[in-house]
């Protein structure tokens, strides 16, 4: 996608950008495409400037990491080494014709996700498939080893994705995850414009108990979108895509990683400052907004301008939402995230707020809240909640054999061994 600049600073209402197929089409492509990517793309052509300062500077810069303990700097992480150890494999003898791979149900820039049914015990599988020479030019070892990390940690929380194992062949990793296919949030708030307050309330209920997890266990997100939010099959939220998220920052941490989806990053991940755990309370705040509304809160076509308005433009409010409602977008919307609601006692802030009021935390969490949305989905062959553009492709032929060891290439080898140890198998007892 091209991002072209802008001389209207209008407003565009979503009932007007679904009479204009066009501007959708790239308003969700655009949500689709990684920060990284974005940043590649508009720092090759040189076609558009901004009046703010620091967004030239943003949009030539790679993602740099470096993390405070307690405000004390540590110094930068040593380059990537070709291998990343961590430990023998457990679950060696997984293989890809373990598995009937059905369709492609999703995308990604290092691969693809598949529905797959398991040969021997016919139980269904979203198996994320990622190409290892593509993750390794693009410098990306760290991050797909975050994601198995994370998955690994949280395999038992309610409202997040379970990964049953990972394994690898010469040239690609396999994730082995839970099946969600009750579709997108973004895709159903695409459908419906934008959701009642009550079904907003129960999905954000969700979340804010997910992303508290995550940091009960020292996790930040740092991606939350419609994108990565999955009903299940009942319409309970599933937090999936874990390729973002900074391990072991405790409640006084901070880092200062350039990463995210431009419509919901933070100032202070703009202003390349210091941020912590209320980066995703502020995302939540995005991702709420965006229910009740239709549209993030300082979105723009242009992401020049989109990123002067996160920095700078004071946050609107229409009438149309409750006092409650208002005000909790006010506190997870607020640009010192100091003063931003959380900040004090994190997930406790939240669940505290008057807009909770209705929700039993206990019942939530246990799933006895009946969900506001039913995705109908009669079956795991149902897959009207995926994307045609993804169902429809075919499946490769590749994804489901290993490479033949005498035609191996010296590029594909190497891939081969940067990645030891990613194989994992749970024990036995998670699954009881």
């Amino acid at each position: 996608m091209t991002v072209k600049s802008s001389s209207s600073a209008s407003a565009l209402t979503y009932s007007k950008m679904r009479g204009v197929v066009a501007i959708l089409t790239a308003f969700m492509k655009q949500k689709r495409m990684g920060l990284n990517d974005l940043i590649q793309k508009l720092a090759a052509s040189h076609s558009y400037a901004c009046k703010h300062s620091e967004v030239p500077a943003m949009l030539h810069a790679g993602p740099k990491e470096t993390e405070t303990n307690g405000n004390s700097p540590s110094p930068p992480p040593s380059p990537t080494t070709a291998q990343i150890n961590l430990g023998p494999s457990s679950n060696p003898q997984a293989k890809p014709s373990d598995f009937n791979f059905l369709k492609v149900i999703g995308k990604g820039s290092f691969g693809k996700v598949l529905l797959a049914k398991h040969r021997s015990d016919d139980q269904f599988y979203a198996v994320k498939v990622l190409q290892k020479k593509a993750i390794l030019k693009k410098k990306e070892e760290k991050h797909i080893m975050s994601e198995r990390n994370v998955l690994l940690k949280n395999v038992k929380h309610p409202f997040l994705v379970g990964l049953h194992y990972s394994f690898q062949t010469a040239d690609k990793l396999y994730f082995v995850l839970d099946y969600i296919n009750g579709g997108e949030l973004f895709y159903h708030l695409q459908r419906e414009r934008c959701f009642l307050e009550p079904r907003a309330r129960f999905y954000a209920a969700e979340i804010a108990s997910a992303l508290g997890y995550l940091h009960s266990l020292n996790i930040v997100y740092r991606d939350l979108k419609p994108e990565n939010i999955l009903l299940d099959r009942q319409g309970h939220i599933v937090l999936t895509d874990f390729g973002l998220c900074k391990e072991n920052i405790e409640s006084k941490d901070t880092t200062c990683t350039f990463c995210g989806t431009p419509e919901y990053l933070a100032p202070e991940v703009l202003h390349k400052q210091p941020y912590d755990r209320t980066v995703d309370w502020w995302c939540l705040g995005a991702v709420l907004y965006e229910m009740l509304y239709g549209l993030p809160p300082f979105y723009s076509r242009n992401t020049a301008e989109m990123y002067d308005n996160i920095l700078n433009k004071p946050l609107l409010l229409k009438p149309n939402i409750s006092n409650a409602a208002r005000d909790l977008l006010e506190g997870l919307l607020q640009k010192d995230r100091t003063k931003r609601m959380g900040a004090k006692e994190d997930f406790v802030d939240i669940k505290g707020h008057i807009f909770f009021s209705p929700i039993n935390w206990i019942d939530l969490n246990a799933k006895k809240l009946t969900p506001p949305f039913n995705p109908n989905v009669s079956g795991p062959s149902d897959l009207k909640h995926f994307d045609p553009e993804f169902t429809e492709e075919p499946v490769p032929n590749s994804i489901g054999r290993s490479p033949d060891a005498a035609l191996m290439t010296a590029s594909v080898k190497e891939a081969s061994e940067a990645f030891l140890g990613f194989s994992y198998a749970p024990p036995i007892d998670s699954f009881l």
